[in-house]
């Protein structure tokens, strides 16, 4: 008996053996009946059968074993059956475990006839497998996909109602500090509101440019004719406020004029000047530095200290790198969440510009970026 008649034929309890093991998955929330326990398998099962039905060429069986199957323009049974799992609250692992049992249930139950006498065709088996490992391909697809933008459109949402009520905390905090006949104890403890609010409100802001950056084309940049030096003066001025046992030294030969997105390089001094800050060694000093070249913009910032650890560093711009298990275990918990780098790189990308670092035990840690001085063209 072929493999898909074998399918076809035992449906029934194929999906059975799918809903025993589905049931014996903890998940939180309301137990599922046995519709949702089988969900969408009948489907799968019944896709599967399809497929082993359908001639295909050498080629193509090459390429689907090498995960290039034809895509689908419809959403198929096992990318479906991935949101709803969960939505159902199952984790990735307990949905893959599913396709492991379904594998084992019908080859085990197939094998069973072969060894009644029943002839074996070797390249059923192998379609079979190719079905399973796709089918298991879409899923995780689609499950990551869904996590992704449920994740994002939480963050968005979050960054949105969150500024609101910051920033009347941020409006009144700024009053009471300023405010005549305050007394010295009130003043520090309106000056310490203040800046902790402005340090809430900057990290919102980093969410809100996470979202953008991973639903769009990267962070929007509305760009003039400025001068970047101002700019960089007052950003350094705050930091130096902010950090009074910080010794950050600026250096600047000439004005920067050119077509920038000001607020938005302002983050770009700020992120990478605090960054210095956070992990340099304070006994030395933070040399930050503007320079003009013929067509660009040249921003260094120089800090001494414990370089970036070499299998960190290729990962330094991306937020997600911190998140490994080695990461966590080898390098200790961070402050913050590791926005500032990211959003800092995602800025001078969006200037058409490029951000490096250097770090190593004779130098220390180098930041450069470089961004050209007149816009792209349209």
């Amino acid at each position: 008996m072929r493999l898909s008649d074998f399918i076809l034929k035992n449906l029934e309890p194929i999906l059975q053996a799918w809903e025993d093991f589905a049931r014996t998955i903890e998940t939180p929330g309301t137990a599922l009946d046995s519709e949702a326990l089988r969900d969408h398998a009948e489907q799968m099962l019944r896709a599967i059968v399809l497929d082993l039905r359908t001639t295909q060429t050498v080629q193509e069986q090459n390429a689907k074993a090498q995960g290039n199957a034809p895509p689908d323009e419809k959403e198929t049974p096992a990318e479906t059956h991935a949101v709803t799992r969960l939505m159902a609250g199952f984790t990735i692992d307990q949905m893959v475990s599913e396709y492991r049992a379904l594998r084992t249930s019908v080859l085990s139950q197939w094998l069973k006839q072969i060894k009644a006498g029943t002839a074996l065709d070797v390249d059923d088996m192998t379609r079979f497998h190719e079905a399973i490992d796709q089918a298991l391909a879409e899923s995780i697809a689609s499950y990551s996909r869904a996590v992704e933008a449920s994740r994002s459109v939480f963050l968005g949402i979050l960054g949105h109602d969150l500024r609101t009520p910051l920033g009347a905390i941020l409006l009144g905090a700024d009053m009471l500090r300023r405010a005549d006949g305050m007394g010295a104890r009130a003043t520090r403890i309106a000056t310490q509101i203040y800046t902790s609010v402005r340090r809430a409100s900057q990290i919102v802001g980093d969410l809100l440019d996470l979202t953008r950056c991973q639903m769009g084309p990267g962070i929007p940049v509305k760009k003039e004719n400025i001068d970047l030096t101002p700019l960089c003066e007052r950003i350094v001025e705050e930091i130096r406020a902010f950090h009074p046992g910080a010794n950050v030294l600026l250096e600047m030969n000439t004005p920067a004029h050119g077509e920038f997105d000001g607020p938005r390089m302002e983050q770009v001094f700020s992120n990478i000047i605090s960054n210095a800050v956070q992990h340099g060694d304070l006994q030395f000093p933070i040399k930050v530095a503007l320079e003009v070249t013929e067509d660009s913009v040249v921003f260094t910032v120089h800090n001494s200290g414990e370089p970036i650890p070499e299998d960190v560093l290729p990962f330094i711009f991306n937020p997600m790198g911190r998140f490994s298990k080695r990461s966590v275990i080898d390098h200790g918990p961070s402050d913050g969440l590791g926005l500032g780098l990211f959003i800092a790189s995602e800025i001078v990308a969006s200037h058409a510009g490029s951000i490096d670092v250097i770090s190593d035990a004779e130098r220390g840690t180098i930041f450069l970026v470089k961004v050209p001085r007149s816009g792209l063209e349209d």
